[in-house]
Parts: structure tokens; sequence; C-alpha cells
């Protein structure tokens, strides 16, 4: 099942990876909390979208204040977790400061309308995967990315070890939790046979995964994997990337009007997001600390699992951490297209990243 506050076509799909990291046990997240998590997320959105923006975006000292910043506000797809510690990690090391800005983190939650929310411009810049800029851009919210913390996408689906399982074209005779309708679930009804697979939706749990070894479920590579094994299984990861769908993920994105108005603001968080997101993978321990206190349900031991998981899907060891290519760009729209989501012609690729100076 989908929560969506505004357009659902490119709203985060609703997983474990928050409520329910550290929580197993509980099995699935109970409606009243998921409903009152999104009526907090309406009103959040409503008092972002009703603000009135200030367009002049004061890039140096004001009233004569040598200290003055920019206030920036970052808008997060999801609870505060590892995905996102780089961001985190620029704040907290004053990488934000440096450059003069004051940037406010807003966590994000099931349905978060974060491409809607820069497209208007009641906040500067979001966070997504990448398949969510063109998905956007089809639907007339013009905006387009900067840098790509993650750089093979950590998409993947989970199988018991017992399965005989080994690979995604491989997935048959099992009920496997997805949410059909998202461009990855798409992709692989398309690519893979699923011969004698169940399809049923993917309600945010690993509880049944646990309950019955011919099971399998959609997941994220720096959680779900985590959480099942804590529980004794014997998890194999399938990841998604490995049949040809391989968005980036944990986007720094903003409008194409910001960047064309005012690009020495979007060059200044996008540097310092970039050494937020190296000093986070090289040393986390202290942003793992900020985020368990922003999401209490976050253990020590997912966040740790989590950056370790992050490291290889990254090219932070080499010179191009964060840069994207056109060719993966031309790629992911013209899949979005085989699958349907978006008409023939309707994105360019090239509109949808520039790399920030």
């Amino acid at each position: 099942m989908q929560y969506a506050v505004g357009c659902c076509r490119f709203c985060h799909d609703f997983t474990a990876r928050a409520f329910v990291a550290g929580a197993v046990g509980r099995g699935r997240i109970t409606m009243k909390r998921m409903l009152l998590g999104c009526l907090l997320l309406v009103a959040v959105a409503w008092m972002v979208g009703c603000q009135k923006k200030d367009d002049t975006y004061h890039t140096g000292p004001r009233d004569n204040d040598p200290n003055a910043r920019t206030d920036v506000k970052l808008a997060l797809n999801w609870f505060p977790e590892a995905e996102h510690g780089g961001f985190y990690a620029a704040q907290l090391n004053g990488y934000f400061a440096e450059e003069g800005l004051n940037v406010e983190i807003i966590p994000g939650g099931p349905g978060s309308p974060v491409i809607q929310q820069v497209a208007r411009g009641s906040v500067e810049f979001g966070v997504a995967t990448a398949d969510q800029i063109p998905l956007g851009r089809a639907q007339g919210a013009n905006v387009t990315a900067t840098f790509a913390a993650i750089d093979q996408s950590p998409r993947c689906f989970l199988v018991h070890e017992e399965s005989g399982i080994e690979s995604l074209e491989q997935l048959k005779n099992v009920t496997l939790a997805m949410n059909s309708g998202r461009a990855f679930s798409e992709y692989l009804k398309k690519h893979v046979p699923l011969e004698n697979v169940r399809i049923v939706p993917y309600d945010g749990s690993i509880a049944a995964f646990l309950r019955d070894k011919n099971f399998a479920q959609q997941g994220y590579e720096f959680s779900e994997p985590f959480l099942a094994k804590q529980e004794g299984a014997n998890v194999r990861v399938l990841p998604i990337r490995a049949i040809g769908y391989n968005p980036y993920a944990s986007l720094l994105f903003t409008s194409d009007k910001l960047k064309k108005d005012h690009p020495e603001l979007v060059a200044k968080m996008t540097r310092a997001c970039r050494k937020g997101w190296q000093a986070y993978l090289r040393e986390p321990l202290e942003t793992n600390e900020h985020l368990q206190s922003l999401n209490p349900e976050l253990t020590p031991g997912v966040l740790e699992f989590g950056v370790k998981a992050i490291v290889p899907l990254t090219t932070v060891e080499d010179g191009s951490f964060g840069q994207m290519q056109l060719d993966r760009w031309k790629t992911l729209v013209e899949q979005l297209v085989e699958v349907g989501l978006i008409e023939k012609d309707a994105v360019k690729p090239e509109d949808c990243f520039f790399e920030a100076s």
C-alpha cells in the first residue's frame, strides 16, 4: 500500500527503513502511527508550501554583517538514516557554514512531496533517487540533479538462501512482496520471467519474510538485509542493478529556476554536500549518533551496517565522487519509456542533471 501527499508517482515507497529499523519484533507499522506520520507530513508540506519565498538569495554578507549566511532548506525523501548521513555530516562538520550557508534539513517520510516542493520553490534543494527526476519532469516539475552520493543503486530483493535462488532470473515459486507501479518493479516484471511468482503488496515489514522460506521481498542493501540477519535469517541479496536497472541514489537536486538564477548558490551547496559525504563515509560515528538522536528507532548496529553497505556503492575513493554520466541518464530515461511510465521524447536526459562548478 502506498500513502502519498501530492502526486504519488514519484513518492518514496513505504518501507521498513526507518519506522521498523531495529524493531523487527514489532512486525509491521501500526495504522495509527502511519496515519499520524502522514498527518504530520501534510502539515509540514502545507507550512513549507505556503511560505512566501524571498527570491533574492543573498549569497554574501547582508546588512553589513560579515557573518550573515544564506538560509537554505534541504528536504529529505525519508526519515533521517544512513542514506542521508553525508548531508548531516556537512552540517555537523561546518561545511555548509564554510560556504556561507545556513541549511535547515527537513526530514521526510511516507509520501514526502519532495519533487513538488523543490519544483515550486518552497524549498531550495531536495534528496531523491534518479528515476524521480525524469518522472517529475514528465509531469511538469522542472527539477535537475547536481550531485549523486550513491553511484550504484542500493535497491534489492531479499530471498532465503534455502530457496536455492541465486539471481533475479531464478526468482520463481515464491511469494514476492513488492510495490507494483514503481519503476524498479515494472522493470523487474518486464525483464524477469517470475515463473509461479505471486506478487503481493509490500507492507513495510520483514515479518512475513522471517516466517516463510518461500517468501521474497523488496528492500535496500543498507537496511533490510541487516534486520533479517539479526533475526537469524539466511539472507541472499539480489540487487536490481544486476539486470540493468541502476539509477543513482541519494541525489541532491534543485529546480531549473534556481540553477539558472543562482548558480553560485547551487555550487556552494554541492561542494558542501560532497565534502560532507566524503567525511561521513570515512568517519561516520559522530554523524550516526546524531542520526540516532533524530530517529531513535535506528540502532547503532543498523547504522554501522548501512555505512559499510553504502561504501562499495560509491566512487568516494576517486576524484569523480558524486559526478554523473549522460549515458546513465539516457539509459534510465529509455527504461522509463520502456515500462510505460513516461512518453517517448517527453524528457531530455541532458536536462535531468548538470555538474555544478
